[in-house]
């Protein structure tokens, strides 16, 4: 199933999402949110831009790598998220979010992460990603934590960008996938 994606001003974008119980069967929602996030050309999903306030995303950061880079991207989900730690050169990189189309703004982050995390299986991870693995996990969580990229911006950035994000929570925007807008 293709859901749409909920678009920059509804509220489940800014709430923090809640935890799954462990065990909770997750396979068809897994397989559906990567299903949405293949059809709409994106590198991460969130459960909040399905409208669902779960702690799961999903991510393929494979999209992101040329094939002479040394990373290799991965493809997977992360149930029950927490980063433990961030580290690193602090870089900034061109990000956008399907639930913000048409806007993308330089946000900077640390390099290197690690997070603990359930895979699919129920099994629990820790493990470290750098670069644009690293970026992809950052984003998706803090759409966990209520946190969009664009908050980020400060100032005149911010103040840009302000009527793009107006228009985008008004369905002003062009997209090749479905999207829910806020109800006035």
């Amino acid at each position: 199933m293709i859901y749409p994606i909920v678009a920059y001003g509804n509220p489940i974008l800014k709430k923090e999402a809640e935890e799954i119980e462990e065990g909770a069967g997750l396979e068809s929602l897994i397989s559906d949110m990567f299903a949405t996030m293949d059809h709409a050309s994106g590198v991460g999903l969130a459960a909040p831009q399905i409208n669902k306030g779960i702690r799961l995303f999903v991510i393929d950061s494979s999209l992101m790598l040329d094939e002479e880079d040394e990373e290799k991207g991965i493809r997977r989900a992360f149930i029950n998220p927490i980063i433990l730690d961030e580290y690193g050169d602090n870089y900034s990189f061109e990000e956008g979010c399907l639930s913000i189309p048409e806007v993308r703004a330089e946000i900077t982050r640390p390099e290197t992460l690690t997070i603990e995390y359930f895979d699919e299986n129920w099994v629990l991870r820790e493990e470290e990603f750098s670069g644009m693995t690293a970026r992809v996990i950052q984003h998706e969580y803090d759409h966990l934590e209520g946190i969009l990229f664009v908050d980020y911006l400060k100032g005149l950035k911010k103040r840009l960008l302000k009527s793009k994000l107006i228009d985008v929570s008004k369905g002003k925007v062009d997209t090749d996938y479905r999207m829910i807008y806020p109800t006035r």
